[in-house]
């Protein structure tokens, strides 16, 4: 197999549309892979698409079409020789043409595909054009076609197989990109090549693993390979050589490995990687059999793998139905994030990217993140950096909030992707959950479906017979659930979807209706989705905003808020949590510190339950551009203070206080393989430090469990609740505990001191506490942009010191890191309110 990829020398034009005029007519270099947005953004013909309101002056390049063109050299095609043309993925409507002969077209950004160019190929110069159409147009037609199907957003994008956020979503700005999206190449072979690779790896009761590797194979003549085709799979230094019988598509070869080392997620165990290598040969005519003779290798494939078994335990109980996910037959306490693209523009986000994205959820205590319906099929770097650190990961199928049809040509492209994406996932063993789509369901249950459709299909097959049967034939060694949320083994109409006592939940009445208090008022078996917007951080914001004055309602500021009535909704979040300030700094601050706290809130809530409630994935761990939220990590990679919340709320020993019988009792929840004793230390004291009362209780959870413990009355009966506060602490934990919310609370303003020094990392900010300070936290970009703390929100006692780490390349000032916007508190935050909104 000889591979001539095809990255170089790529231009891009326009053809038709309302395309401005200083770019129409023009040719620019383009990048492949990218996008026609990236390649003018090089260019300088527009500006930046994330940058204050230059999304909305893109709005032409929705209904233009684009031509990318190379020129590239090649040998003719030689007698017997295969010459393939490959392309990984192009975005979206695209005809491909070489040399003026038509190749084929395209209509499924989730696949590849594959074209025969031995016709077309010629010796020397060859001129490759691929030409995009308007993905919006292309689904509007199939809307006038098949019907309209009720969807989220503006635009029909449940009528074309394309990334659904690129449409804009709630977080997500609308520019629909097109472009060769990933990589091109052109591919000569002979005899026979190696179409995929499907390992289904599987642990016996003994320890044995067992790889049972299903390779695709294509003959580049109808007489196949003159000597026959021999397929050798290698791991752990062991070896299956198996003959490929004359026109076969398919080989299986079986490897045993004894005593293979488990694969575990993280914090459960070890994650080895086993190589595993394929290698398909050609043996000379008349030559022996499979065990030796003369052979030539035609191709080969790489590929690691983890031994480990995988499942979710959807076994009904006294309640309802679980929904635990289980690794190597353990239970698994879920604590993760949902994950979107990471930037709209998918070809920016390389691997050492993706890297530094899965570490910061790894150092906030996660251990499984979803890749969400609306966005891709998640790249195999993504997935090899999830198998190196074991985070599990759900994906989603590409599916979300809206009714599909299930006509054609929509049925055909979904069977093909879904094989597609099943079979070239299969060897990564982080991933532990295929599932249906993302609110689909739900919608179809709750968002007045039935009667806008009037008997139109919706994508019920898809859910309960394509994909099942897709995971069952292809990779029957991970489970399938019929979608986000479900109630597994029941459809819309026979139990609700969003059941908190069966299966996954997604609690969005929190944020859209109630307050988040209201997270407490159920008690879901697994909750997929939920949580709380905030602002991205200082540096993000004003970096990409530069609206004068700065303010919630300002043009560019709204722009990049682009939830249904966000700003209002963030005003009635903080009422009666939180003063609601007019300063836009403190109200910054405000919005950042309330989606801390109400995200915390409910992740306690939960871990609270288990094992009842077995997991919970927030809304959500990253942002694909600069806006207003639920991300925990903002566009430009900046952690915002929720994701200091969920990294205190998501440790593996957590105390927390929460209501039971009409009380207040004290939960321990341990999510290590040890099991937890000692003692607890409780006080009850006033912010200035006075211990009012005091015991200690015995402290024994075992490993992977919760446990209650119920502090005596007068450690729950405050003299004074506006002054008074509630600590419990062990040597690994600590919890605050306030009798009223802040407006209420006689917070001393301004309690903190503190120097800063500087020190080989960066910086040290050394900060004492006179008077109980709530949520310190040191907001070390708006002293450099690259300056990140190693915690914040730290609630400190009076009389109490901590060392807050900045780690920067800058020098600074370090008296700009004590200054009164950098570091803060809640308290603070009533100097400042102007009352409700």
């Amino acid at each position: 197999m000889m591979r001539q990829t095809l990255h170089e020398d790529w231009l891009l034009s326009t053809t038709r549309g309302p395309v401005p005029e200083e770019i129409a007519g023009r040719s620019v270099p383009a990048q492949v892979p990218g996008s026609a947005h990236t390649d003018l953004l090089a260019a300088g013909l527009i500006g930046d698409p994330y940058l204050d309101t230059a999304e909305t002056d893109l709005a032409w390049a929705h209904r233009t079409s684009w031509r990318y063109t190379c020129t590239f050299e090649a040998d003719a095609p030689r007698p017997g020789e295969r010459v393939d043309l490959a392309f990984d993925g192009l975005d979206t409507i695209a005809e491909v043409r070489l040399n003026g002969r038509l190749l084929g077209g395209t209509a499924n950004m989730h696949r590849a595909y594959r074209f025969d160019v031995r016709e077309a190929l010629r010796g020397g110069a060859n001129e490759l054009t691929v030409d995009f159409s308007p993905a919006l147009e292309y689904a509007e037609r199939e809307r006038e076609r098949l019907g309209h199907r009720p969807h989220t957003n503006a635009h029909p994008y449940n009528m074309v197989r394309k990334m659904a956020c690129s449409f804009g979503w709630d977080w997500g700005p609308d520019l629909q990109t097109a472009g060769i999206w990933k990589p091109v190449r052109l591919e000569r072979w002979r005899g026979a090549r190696i179409t995929g690779v499907r390992p289904l790896v599987t642990v016996d009761g003994r320890g044995t693993g067992r790889v049972e590797a299903h390779v695709g194979v294509e003959h580049a003549g109808p007489g196949g390979s003159g000597g026959g085709l021999v397929l050798a799979v290698r791991v752990a230094g062991r070896e299956t050589r198996v003959a490929v019988p004359a026109g076969a598509d398919e080989a299986v070869a079986v490897v045993e490995v004894p005593e293979a080392r488990l694969w575990w997620p993280v914090g459960y165990g070890d994650q080895p990687l086993y190589d595993l290598d394929v290698t398909l040969s050609e043996q000379a005519a008349g030559g022996r059999e499979a065990a030796g003779g003369s052979e030539a290798e035609a191709d080969t494939v790489h590929r690691r793998i983890g031994f480990r078994t995988v499942d979710v335990d959807t076994s009904p109980d006294e309640i309802g139905a679980r929904f635990t996910v289980t690794v190597n037959g353990r239970p698994i306490a879920v604590k993760g994030a949902n994950w979107i693209p990471d930037d709209h523009f998918l070809t920016r986000i390389t691997r050492e990217r993706l890297a530094r994205r899965v570490d910061q959820a790894l150092g906030a205590h996660m251990n499984m993140l979803r890749v969400w319906g609306g966005g891709i099929y998640e790249t195999d770097d993504f997935y090899d950096v999830c198998d190196e650190r074991g985070v599990l990961v759900w994906q989603d199928f590409a599916l979300a909030c809206a009714s599909y049809p299930e006509e054609e040509p929509l049925a055909a492209e979904f069977e093909a992707e879904a094989r597609e994406n099943v079979a070239r996932l299969s060897s990564h063993p982080s991933l532990a959950v295929w599932n249906g789509g993302n609110e689909n369901l739900w919608g179809f249950a709750d968002w007045g479906w039935p009667e806008a459709l009037a008997g139109r299909t919706w994508g019920e097959h898809y859910y309960y017979e394509l994909f099942p049967r897709v995971v069952a034939e292809l990779d029957p060694t991970r489970p399938y659930v019929d979608g986000s949320p479900c109630s597994p083994g029941h459809r819309p109409g026979e139990l609700h979807p969003n059941d908190p006592e069966h299966g996954c939940r997604h609690e969005w009445q929190v944020w859209n209706q109630v307050d988040y208090t209201h997270y407490r008022d159920t008690v879901p078996r697994f909750c997929a989705e939920f949580g709380f917007q905030g602002p991205p951080t200082w540096t993000t914001l004003t970096d990409w905003i530069h609206d004068s004055p700065l303010t919630p309602t300002s043009p560019a500021f709204l722009l990049h808020q682009k939830a249904g009535d966000g700003n209002g909704k963030l005003h009635r979040g903080m009422e009666g949590h939180l003063p609601v300030p007019d300063d836009f700094a403190d109200w910054h601050w405000a919005t950042q510190l309330n989606q801390a706290r109400a995200v915390a809130f409910g992740v306690e809530h939960f871990r609270s339950w288990w094992p009842r409630t077995s997991g919970t994935l927030v809304w959500q761990l990253n942002d694909c551009w600069p806006v207003t939220s639920w991300a925990a990590v903002d566009g430009d990679e900046r952690p915002k203070p929720l994701y200091y919340s969920l990294r205190r709320a998501y440790a593996p020993r957590l105390l927390t206080f929460q209501p039971r019988d009409g009380g207040l009792a004290l939960i321990a929840v341990n999510d290590t393989g040890e099991a937890w004793s000692g003692h607890v230390r409780l006080q009850r004291q006033n912010f200035a430090g006075e211990v009012l009362d005091t015991t200690k209780i015995e402290l024994s959870v075992q490993a992977r469990s919760a446990a209650r413990l119920d502090p005596a009355e007068s450690l729950t009966t405050p003299a004074d609740p506006g002054k008074e506060l509630l600590v419990a602490a062990t040597d690994d934990a600590r919890t605050v505990h306030t009798f009223r919310e802040d407006p209420e609370l006689a917070y001393d303003p301004e309690p903190l001191s503190a120097v800063a020094t500087a020190v080989p990392e960066g910086y040290r900010v050394d900060v004492r506490a006179r008077s109980f300070a709530r949520d310190v936290a040191v907001l070390a970009d708006r002293a450099a942009p690259d300056a990140e703390v190693d915690d914040m929100l730290v609630p400190m006692l009076a009389g109490e010191t901590r060392s807050f780490t900045v780690r920067t390349g800058a020098r600074i000032d370090p008296g700009e890191l004590t200054a009164p916007l950098v570091l803060r508190c809640a308290n603070g935050l009533s100097v400042h309110a102007a009352g409700p909104a």
